[in-house]
């Protein structure tokens, strides 16, 4: 009778992490796919225009990372508060977070503005490409109060188990910025499909009418998760005072601010992988540059799993349920392990071709390939310190990740390649071994870590 029921319970623990993680999965995928749709499109307008989308690319990665932080931080402490059904305190945390999307949302709505006509130079674009990447950044950050509320309401939905609604209003995002953008990017045209002739109308804006396109699908995200988050039974903020709560909001941040830091750390860490990799020539940069499209891709499932974990893991420790974190986390790590095999293999098999969607040169493919199937091998272990970080991320611990991220990135990925490009001479393959020996170090850390019981707060003492 105890086996059968912890096999039931094991279905059913089965069950919700499935239910957490598909919808992120669907999410990233659909979202990494109106990417590349989206380059595509402005490819299309030609090179000066890729290059002014591209010029800002760096200052808004940095930007969406610090805003993510602050998600982080409510959502270790929202699962908590919701895994102890202590509705007062979800509540009162939600309320912060509304605070953070006020707070956050002006403060990068106005700095972009004041500093758009800088960044382009700051970034070393091309003189006759600067004031267009300088519209198109302003206009991007118009936004940005509904981009906040997007990404930190999202994730406090996510921490009560809520996936769905971030996916839903993930994809009607991404169908309104496709569709405006063959609405206001080019020109009126008529097109042949199917045999018939097809008029469509355009308004001709070419970088412009993308960054609108972004600016319009945003508010449209930011609008749907936040009645998402006014309607919900349990953290809706209304009725509570929105003012600074300290004893709410200094956990939180303390949660935030290695996160972010990790975050700011490790963009300018790939700024200067990025750079050593451009001194190599135009071949490895071409694979390199294919090589990471294609490989992001191939981590969705370990990026959609890091959620369900930061979630379960944050309503176990809420309801102070040890036995249910131990369980939660051997499930977690063991399917992570299948799925990343799975992709891992997959990648191995199928990187010619995946190359081959993207270039014809056969130099490019070859070299592509090959450190394509270097990182398919190195996933299972990657895809374990996903797992591991966000279920750290779930008990309100992001000091570990952070400083294991930045000893892999600077001290083995940075320094590593430098040593191999710069002083040995080396190619692609030696940077992208750098690359793998950081996932790595970051998975035996981690690991380390955890199986000395540190990560779980109920068992440390």
């Amino acid at each position: 009778m105890r086996m059968k029921r912890f096999r039931g319970e094991g279905w059913a623990l089965l069950g919700m992490i499935w239910a957490l993680a598909w919808p992120t999965m669907l999410e990233q995928l659909m979202s990494t796919a109106v990417q590349y749709v989206d380059a595509a499109m402005v490819g299309r307008l030609g090179a000066q225009a890729t290059a002014a989308v591209g010029a800002t690319t760096t200052v808004s990665w940095l930007i969406g990372s610090t805003v993510s932080a602050l998600g982080i931080g409510f959502l270790s402490f929202i699962a908590q508060a919701y895994g102890a059904d202590d509705r007062a305190r979800a509540a009162r945390t939600s309320s912060q977070a509304v605070l953070a999307v006020l707070f956050s949302g002006t403060l990068f709505t106005v700095i972009p503005l004041l500093l758009s006509r800088r960044v382009p130079v700051w970034m070393h674009a091309a003189p006759e490409i600067q004031q267009v990447a300088s519209q198109y950044f302003a206009i991007l950050y118009m936004p940005m109060l509904a981009r906040a509320a997007s990404t930190i309401f999202g994730t406090a939905l996510r921490a009560t188990g809520d996936s769905k609604t971030p996916m839903r209003a993930g994809l009607a995002m991404n169908l309104v910025n496709v569709v405006l953008n063959f609405l206001l990017l080019y020109e009126s045209r008529t097109v042949r499909a199917l045999g018939l002739s097809i008029w469509l109308p355009g308004a001709g804006m070419g970088v412009i009418g993308a960054a609108i396109a972004s600016a319009v699908s945003y508010a449209v995200g930011g609008v749907w998760i936040t009645c998402a988050l006014w309607k919900h039974p349990v953290i809706s903020p209304r009725g509570q005072r929105l003012r600074p709560d300290w004893e709410v909001l200094r956990p939180c941040l303390k949660v935030a601010l290695p996160s972010a830091l990790q975050r700011f750390g490790t963009s300018f860490g790939y700024v200067a992988f990025a750079s050593m990799i451009n001194a190599l020539g135009t071949i490895p940069l071409a694979a390199h540059s294919i090589a990471n499209t294609v490989e992001s891709a191939f981590y969705i499932p370990g990026y959609g799993m890091q959620t369900a974990a930061a979630t379960l893991i944050g309503n176990a420790l809420g309801a102070r349920d040890e036995r249910l974190m131990r369980r939660l986390a051997r499930m977690l790590v063991g399917i992570e392990m299948v799925l990343m095999v799975v992709s891992g293999g997959l990648l191995f098999i199928f990187a010619p071709g995946m190359m081959s969607l993207f270039t014809i040169d056969a130099a490019v493919i070859a070299l592509g390939a090959t450190v394509l199937r270097m990182v398919a091998v190195s996933e299972p272990f990657f895809g374990v310190a996903i797992i591991l970080e966000g279920m750290l991320q779930g008990t309100g611990n992001t000091m570990a990740p952070f400083v294991f991220n930045i000893i892999g990135m600077w001290g083995v990925r940075i320094l590593g390649t430098f040593v191999c490009t710069r002083l040995l001479h080396m190619g692609l393959v030696a940077a992208w071994a750098c690359m793998i020996a950081h996932n790595l170090l970051l998975f035996l850390l981690l690991l380390t870590y955890c199986l000395r019981g540190r990560w779980n707060p109920l068992t440390r003492g």
